[in-house]
């Protein structure tokens, strides 16, 4: 397929460019970067996500210029991202060391350590709120303020070490040696692909694209049906450390936030464990539960059906926002030629078919 490239026209072009800047910045000039990244925390959450760069004032500002469009965001902070120099490659973290801000355990009632409800209104009746209230206003007092969090509550251990202790989960450590997780921001991966490959796809995927896939997987269209409970969702600080250039000892040099998901899957494949659990994983940057969970969630379907089934192929493949938006974006540059072509190749067959018809023997007469 041949694109033609946008030519003529500068003048309109530069002139609906300037009308994008001048409506925005109009609109924005009371904005500041602080103040996007506080009043849309979620939306520059889900822009440092897809984009696979953590800096929330940059985010802020690409989610401002964007005008909101998470996926333009994107795109300004990956291509802002590839012009960035690779200073020096982070050590690995135990997830273990997240400080939460936020802790639910919908598998159990009790876990061992808090449920942390921290920011949310899940649990509460969601209205278009018309009522606006002025900045300095103070929030009415709540009936009853729950104690504050200690620093041990902070760091509880995770739900699927009480599974574990229960010898009621499938091993997979080790199961691949530990091999080097597959680095995809330089390598492209094919399948078949290491696992490391896999979740790092659906790390930086379209948030809306894998939670459509993930439920296709659930409904089962491809008849690969499997139902999963979910574990644990976590919200929080974790460390950023690399090697110091002349002690090489690691050292923090700052902290992030991430979103990390464990759902559990009930086996009941016939050469499958009947009598324990698998578990499924799901990290992503930023505070963003819907990826993080329908990451665990086809974690757990790509183990089970990826290699026989399209799954692997569609979360490698088809998941990157950026892939599929340029590709559908791209519609809208001009394709006068490609077109004319597909136009005159329409006539050509018209005309050929209307000339064997001319040349062919009417019915009814014999040719003598």
């Amino acid at each position: 397929m041949g694109y033609s490239g946008a030519r003529g026209g500068l003048a309109a072009i530069l002139a609906a460019e300037r009308l994008v800047r001048d409506k925005r910045d109009a609109a924005a000039a009371d904005l500041a970067p602080a103040t996007v990244v506080g009043a849309f925390r979620l939306g520059v959450d889900r822009v440092m996500g897809e984009a696979g760069l953590y800096h929330e004032q940059t985010a802020g500002a690409a989610f401002q210029q964007a005008e909101g469009d998470t996926m333009e965001a994107t795109h300004l902070l990956r291509a802002h991202r590839s012009r960035l120099p690779r200073l020096a490659t982070s050590e690995p973290i135990d997830p273990d060391e997240m400080t939460v801000l936020r802790r639910i355990v919908p598998a159990f009632r009790e876990p061992d350590g808090p449920q942390l409800l921290g920011r949310t209104t899940d649990y509460t009746a969601r209205l278009l709120d018309t009522a606006v209230r002025h900045p300095t206003e103070p929030e009415p007092e709540p009936a009853h303020t729950p104690r504050p969090a200690t620093a041990a509550m902070r760091t509880p251990r995770r739900f699927l070490d009480q599974l574990r202790k229960m010898d009621l989960v499938v091993e997979h450590r080790g199961e691949h040696g530990d091999a080097e997780p597959h680095d995809l921001a330089r390598f492209p991966a094919r399948p078949p692909a290491p696992r490391s490959a896999v979740l790092s796809a659906m790390s930086r995927a379209e948030t809306g694209g894998l939670v459509g896939l993930w439920y296709r997987s659930i409904l089962g269209p491809d008849g690969n049906i499997h139902e999963v409970t979910l574990g644990e969702v976590r919200h929080g600080h974790l460390p950023l450390r690399v090697r110091h250039p002349h002690t090489g000892n690691p050292v923090t040099v700052g902290r992030f936030r991430a979103t990390e998901a464990e759902a559990i899957e009930d086996l009941d494949g016939a050469e499958e464990q009947r009598d324990k659990f698998d578990v499924g994983y799901g990290l992503c940057l930023g505070h963003n539960e819907r990826k993080a969970i329908a990451m665990a969630n086809l974690d757990i379907a790509n183990r089970r059906f990826g290699r026989s089934s399209p799954l692997e192929q569609l979360l490698l493949m088809t998941t990157d926002g950026l892939d599929s938006t340029g590709f559908l974006e791209h519609l809208k540059l001009p394709h006068y030629v490609t077109f004319r072509s597909m136009v005159e190749r329409k006539q050509a067959m018209r005309a050929n078919t209307e000339t064997e018809s001319r040349s062919t023997e009417p019915w009814g007469r014999t040719c003598r």
